[in-house]
């Protein structure tokens, strides 16, 4: 049995970088600890049609999606701000009216939604995957239909 000097202090193994990493992940939240996902999902729609007509920014959203929504959402957001350019078009807010939210809960934390939208032109979809991180809702996935 090994024993240390007196004085000297014994230090533990440096933890590997495989257990940093996953200690400073997001961390899965529980359904039971996470707020209602409809309000989120109204709300993350305006935002993203709103990024989409040029009236807000796509960092406002930055927040509440992980980054592969977030590159998918911002090159999108380019191409319609280059297509209004093109067409001589002033940004404005949209005037869309949501329809329905349809959620379904696949696993615990997870929330798979699709929110049917009426705008000035035309009737359309957006589907969403929340997947609860860090005790509060974010988009894993988005897609607007």
């Amino acid at each position: 049995m090994a024993t240390t000097p007196a004085g000297s202090v014994r230090v533990s193994p440096a933890p590997r970088g495989a257990e940093l990493s996953e200690f400073f992940a997001p961390q899965r939240t529980p359904s039971t600890a996470l707020p209602d996902a409809e309000p989120f999902l109204r709300n993350l729609t305006r935002g993203v049609l709103e990024v989409l007509a040029g009236v807000r920014e796509v960092d406002q959203l930055a927040r509440w999606l992980t980054e592969d929504p977030y590159r998918k959402l911002v090159t999108r957001s380019n191409l319609a701000t280059r297509a209004r350019s093109a067409r001589g078009m002033p940004a404005k807010r949209p005037a869309h009216a949501i329809l329905s939210v349809h959620e379904s809960s696949p696993a615990d934390g997870v929330v798979e939604a699709v929110v049917i939208v009426q705008g000035p032109a035309r009737t359309r979809a957006v589907a969403l995957r929340l997947e609860g991180m860090d005790g509060r809702w974010r988009a894993t996935s988005l897609a607007l239909l």
